[in-house]
């Protein structure tokens, strides 16, 4: 039986075979887990993540699961490819306690390998009645088995961490859910009828080719005002977004860390300047995107 990950594209990678000794637990899996009712939650540590850690998750997860550890098997290493060292790939059975997004059902029991490290002797840790948070796509045809989304994609659950999580995955969830922005097509500033006044449009490109546009506006004696505009409308009444927000998100850990100089369609070199201010302007105001744990 063949376990893996798999990346955004689709493309299994990690990809395991079960040892043999352990396809009698599978064949057992449905009997093994007692009702939920009887089993207090166990407490978990408490998991540095950021928004953008808990976003970048939910962004590539096809389900997230809340999930109890009944039973794990350390894979032999000769059956464990690319694993980071001082860490162990395990084969994890588990009971779902709650599916808290997807579109594709999952058994109560089920199926996985996650990468953890391992403790201070060189073992790897005891998952047994634990719970967690698994970031997955599920296997079609096969309710009970998961493909993290990476090799670390599970997180100790916790309902504070289930608290931040819920509004993040409701935002990815919304049939208006902001686009992903993959750059900056366009860029034009233009100067007013008064010294130091200007507006500066900035035309993202996004995944799906959706409109996003930036505009910053400047007038004498006044801060500059800017905001996006989520539509094919440039509104200049448009306002910045929320910091950790999925509009904040989509902007702050993806928009480049320069103004593009192809994007920079100003002719003039003074128009050019205030264009490329006027973008850090916005950098700045959005804020950096901290990220606690590494991207996979």
């Amino acid at each position: 039986m063949a376990y893996g990950f798999q990346d955004k594209s689709g493309r299994l990678t990690g990809r395991m075979t079960m040892p043999l000794r352990l396809l009698p637990l599978l064949a057992a899996l449905a009997f093994a887990a007692p009702p939920l009712a009887a089993r207090a939650p166990q407490p978990a540590p408490p998991v540095a993540a950021s928004y953008a850690d808990l976003a970048d998750l939910a962004d590539s997860a096809g389900a997230v699961v809340h999930v109890r550890v009944l039973k794990q098997a350390t894979l032999e290493p000769e059956r464990a490819a690319n694993v980071a060292p001082g860490e162990a790939r395990l084969y994890v059975e588990a009971e779902t306690i709650a599916l808290l997004t997807g579109k594709a059902p999952v058994g109560g029991a089920l199926r996985y390998l996650v990468d953890v490290p391992l403790d201070a002797k060189g073992k790897a840790p005891k998952l047994k009645k634990q719970e967690f948070l698994v970031f997955a796509r599920t296997v079609p045809g096969r309710p009970g088995e998961l493909q993290l989304v990476g090799p670390h994609a599970q997180l100790p659950w916790s309902p504070e961490l289930e608290a931040r999580l819920r509004p993040v995955l409701a935002a990815f969830a919304a049939p208006d859910a902001r686009p992903a922005i993959t750059g900056v097509r366009d860029a034009l500033s233009v100067p007013g009828n008064l010294v130091g006044e200007s507006e500066t449009q900035f035309f993202l490109d996004t995944a799906a080719g959706e409109p996003v546009s930036l505009t910053v506006v400047r007038r004498p004696g006044m801060e500059p005002v800017w905001g996006v505009s989520w539509s094919e409308i440039v509104d200049q009444a448009a306002r910045p977004p929320q910091r950790d927000t999925l509009e904040w998100y989509r902007l702050a850990c993806f928009l480049p860390p320069e103004l593009p100089a192809k994007a920079n369609l100003a002719r003039d070199s003074a128009s050019r300047a205030r264009a490329a201010e006027d973008y850090r302007f916005v950098l700045d105001q959005l804020g950096d995107c901290p990220r606690l744990r590494t991207r996979e």
